[in-house]
C-alpha cells in the first residue's frame, strides 16, 4: 500500500514537473516558432520615432531566436511597420554600436500629393512584361524554369536586404549601383560618423560601398541561419518590396569596357585584359603590368572585349564577370517576383518614385551623378569595328535580358 501511494506521487509530482519544462520552453522559444509559420501582414508605414525601451543588462536569448524575433516584430506594431524594438540584437546589415546609439530618422516630409499616374502605370507596365516573358515559351534561356529553391546559394549574392525598412534590392553592376548601395548603407544604418548612422551617401567613401561587410545579402543567409536559411528567405520575399535597376545591355556593355579596360584597373587588366591580349590581340606576352601596358598604349580594343565574351573557352574557365554578367542571372527575375522595376534611362524619375513607394524619402535622397556615363546614341560608332555576325551572337547572348525588361531589339546593329 505504502509503495502504491508514493508511486502515485512521483507521477503526480513528475506530470507538474513536464508542464513547468513546457511552459518555460513556450516563453522561450514558443512565439517565434509560432509566427514562423503564421501569415503576418504590416501595417502601412507611416514613418515616426520607435518608442524608447530600456535593455536590461541580463542574458539574451541566442542570436537565432533574437534574428527570428527581429524581423517578425516589424509586423507587429500597428500602423507603422517599423520594429516595436528599435534595436534589435544582432540584425546582420547594422552594427552593434548604431544598434546601441540608435538615432530615429527624420521627418522632414509629409506626402500630400500622390505619385503620378504615369509612373503608376511604368511600373505596372514593367512588371506585367516580366511575368509574360518569364510564362512565354518562345524566350528561352539557362535556368528560366527552375524554382527559387534549385538556385545555388553563391548565386544569390546579389540580393541585398535591409530588415530595418523591409527591402531587397538587387545590385547590377553599372547600373548606378554604387549609388543605390550608398542608399542602402544609409536605410540600414550600417556606418558610423561620429556614433551616429551616416546620412549622406555621397560622404560615404566607395570602398565602403563595395565592401561586402557593409551588406547583408541572401548567400550569407546559410551561415547565420543554418537549415532555416531558405525558408526565411521565401518570407522575406513574400514580406519584403523588392527592386532592381537595369539599362540596354549593349550600352551596359559599353560602360563595363570603358570602366575597366579603358582607366588603370590593376585587377582587372591582370585578370581579363591580358587573356585577351594574348588570345585576340597577338600579344603572347603582354606587359606585366596595368602601368607597363598603359604606357607602351597598349589595352584590349572593344571588339576584342566582344570576342572575349562570345568565346565558349571563357566561360568554361569562369562564370561571366558581374560587370557583364547578364541580369537574368544575376536576379532571377523568374523566380523573385519584383515590385519594382527602375530603368537607368528613367533613373530620376523612377528613383523619385520608388523612394517614396519605399516611405523613406524623408530619409535619404538618390544623389545625381553624370560622370562617366555611357550614351545610347553611341552604340553604332563603339559597334562598327565588331564584325556582324560577331553582334549577332552577341544580341542572342543578351536577348533575355532585352526581352524581359522591354528593351528594343538594336536592327540598326544587327542587320546589313
Amino acid at each position: 500500500m505504502g509503495t502504491s501511494r508514493m508511486f502515485r506521487i512521483f507521477v503526480v509530482l513528475g506530470s507538474a514537473f513536464m508542464v513547468l519544462l513546457i511552459i518555460i520552453y513556450w516563453d522561450d522559444v514558443g512565439a517565434s516558432h509560432l509566427y514562423l509559420h503564421t501569415p503576418v501582414s504590416p501595417g502601412p508605414r507611416i514613418p515616426h520615432p520607435p518608442p524608447p525601451k530600456t535593455r536590461p543588462p541580463t542574458s539574451r536569448a541566442p542570436s537565432f531566436l533574437n534574428d527570428i524575433d527581429a524581423f517578425v516584430n516589424q509586423f507587429l506594431e500597428p500602423g507603422t511597420g517599423e520594429p516595436t524594438d528599435p534595436a534589435p540584437v544582432d540584425t546582420g546589415n547594422q552594427s552593434e554600436k548604431a544598434e546601441e546609439r540608435y538615432v530615429p530618422r527624420r521627418e522632414g516630409k509629409i506626402h500630400l500629393t500622390p505619385v503620378a499616374a504615369e509612373l503608376r502605370e511604368r511600373q505596372e507596365h514593367r512588371r506585367k512584361l516580366l511575368q509574360e516573358m518569364c510564362a512565354n515559351d518562345s524566350i528561352v534561356f539557362p535556368g528560366k524554369n527552375r524554382s527559387f529553391d534549385d538556385i545555388p546559394n553563391k548565386e544569390l549574392d546579389h540580393l541585398i536586404v535591409d530588415d530595418r525598412h523591409g527591402i531587397i534590392y538587387c545590385y547590377v553592376p553599372k547600373v548606378a549601383c554604387s549609388n543605390w548601395k550608398r542608399i542602402m548603407i544609409i536605410l540600414s544604418e550600417s556606418l558610423l560618423r561620429d556614433g551616429v548612422p551616416q546620412r549622406d551617401p555621397l560622404a560615404i567613401p566607395r570602398d565602403l560601398v563595395h565592401n561586402s561587410s557593409m551588406h547583408f545579402t541572401f548567400n550569407k543567409f546559410w551561415k547565420r541561419y543554418g537549415k532555416f536559411a531558405r525558408h526565411l528567405m521565401k518570407v522575406k520575399l513574400k514580406k519584403y518590396t523588392k527592386f532592381l535597376f537595369v539599362r540596354d545591355p549593349f550600352v551596359r556593355l559599353i560602360s563595363a569596357y570603358r570602366n575597366k579596360f579603358e582607366l588603370r584597373n590593376e585587377d582587372f587588366y591582370r585578370r581579363f585584359a591580358q587573356v585577351m591580349l594574348r588570345r585576340y590581340a597577338n600579344q603572347p606576352t603582354p606587359p606585366a603590368t596595368v602601368d607597363e601596358a598603359f604606357s607602351v598604349g597598349l589595352h584590349p580594343s572593344f571588339s576584342h572585349f566582344i570576342q572575349y565574351l562570345l568565346d565558349p573557352q571563357t566561360e568554361k574557365e569562369m562564370p561571366f564577370n558581374e560587370h557583364w554578367r547578364q541580369v537574368y542571372r544575376l536576379c532571377h527575375p523568374c523566380q523573385i517576383q519584383y515590385d519594382f522595376v527602375g530603368h537607368l534611362e528613367s533613373a530620376e524619375e523612377d528613383a523619385e518614385h520608388l523612394l517614396r513607394q519605399l516611405r523613406v524619402d524623408n530619409v535619404v535622397e538618390f544623389p545625381t551623378s553624370h560622370r562617366n556615363l555611357t550614351a545610347s546614341s553611341w552604340e553604332g560608332d563603339w559597334f562598327n569595328a565588331v564584325p556582324l555576325e560577331a553582334r549577332r551572337e552577341l544580341y542572342k547572348l543578351y536577348e533575355p535580358d532585352f526581352r524581359l525588361f522591354g528593351y528594343e531589339r538594336p536592327d540598326s546593329l544587327l542587320n546589313e
